[in-house]
């Protein structure tokens, strides 16, 4: 399948390694040819293989992909269903997600080898979605009760755990590092929203600085999460957060525009991210950042001081969205 992208380069790039918190980061979109007005890209893994889909669900019904750049696609669609949305991806390239049947019916499944599992919670007849996997291949989701109300999870090997979440109302659990850190979102109220960090049973509760909606969508094993955020201005605004430093730093594509701003889905241990984000055409368009060195990080590398750790430069700013 062909494919085209259109990108925005923000700085200078260099492989050199880095925190996901920079200074700066360069854009690419993403414009799948399936539904050239709504591509998501949802996680990515160390080699940079993407895990997304293309598709609004009504004129074009979700049709997952993994995707190297620039415009290698792979359709990837459960066998029989009518939407599949692609969600995570680990390093073996093992991915995760959901479908819809028939019946409109939402199952989890994983895809390893070149076979499909569907995955149901037996809680639930309605909803289940996987939405991350690490490289062990534990799953992170939820599933949906009769009332409507989200419940987090982790699967592993046929057996689901329940994650207790203390002012549990609604929430999913949306990603897992190789640690066991679980990170998710908890829907207070219909508008209000808190991301979550679980390690071990230990929360750590997100909230933007003068954010009442912050989700929690992704993290990697460099103790790095990322989400989105709803401003004062009500526009929606991607951000990353290290857990280390306790720090937030808000991340919007340049293209982006209007109350549907950036969704920032995925981040590697190499520092890049996925999403997505609102055009000024209104339609949904796929991001990968990559995130640019500060200028000492240049110099000390451009000088051959292979010896020197390069400094890391925090930020000081400080759906359910496509999952």
């Amino acid at each position: 399948m062909k494919s085209f992208a259109l990108s925005l380069v923000l700085g200078v790039l260099v492989l050199a390694p880095l925190s996901a918190l920079a200074d700066s980061y360069s854009f690419e979109t993403v414009i799948s040819p399936g539904d050239p007005a709504f591509t998501q890209l949802l996680g990515i893994n160390n080699a940079g293989t993407i895990a997304g889909y293309f598709g609004d669900g009504t004129a074009v019904p979700n049709n997952g992909f993994t995707l190297t750049l620039p415009s290698n696609y792979t359709a990837e669609n459960f066998p029989g269903a009518v939407q599949t949305q692609v969600v995570g991806i680990n390093n073996s390239g093992e991915t995760v997600g959901f479908y819809i049947d028939g019946a409109g019916v939402q199952h989890g499944f994983t895809f390893s080898g070149g076979t499909f599992s569907p995955v149901d919670n037996p809680h639930t007849t309605t909803v289940t979605q996987l939405l991350g996997v690490n490289n062990a291949g534990v799953a992170a989701g939820y599933w949906t009760d009769a009332l409507g109300n989200f419940h987090p999870f982790t699967f592993s090997g046929g057996t689901f755990t329940p994650i207790s979440l203390s002012g549990e109302v609604s929430a999913q659990a949306t990603d897992v590092n190789n640690t066991g850190q679980v990170v998710g979102f908890n829907m207070t109220t219909s508008t209000t929203s808190e991301g979550f960090l679980d390690n071990g049973g230990v929360f750590t509760f997100l909230e933007f600085p003068g954010s009442i909606f912050t989700q929690a969508l992704g993290l990697n094993n460099d103790g790095d999460v990322v989400g989105s955020y709803v401003d004062a201005a009500g526009n929606t605004n991607g951000f990353i957060y290290n857990i280390a430093t306790a720090t937030y730093q808000s991340v919007d594509d340049p293209n982006a525009v209007g109350p549907g701003g950036t969704v920032i889905n995925g981040i590697n241990d190499n520092g890049q991210i996925v999403g997505f984000y609102t055009d000024a055409s209104g339609n949904v368009d796929g991001l990968v950042g990559t995130a640019v060195p500060e200028p000492t990080s240049l110099v000390l590398f451009g000088t051959g001081l292979f010896g020197l750790a390069l400094r890391r430069r925090f930020g000081r700013s400080s759906h359910s969205t496509a999952r």
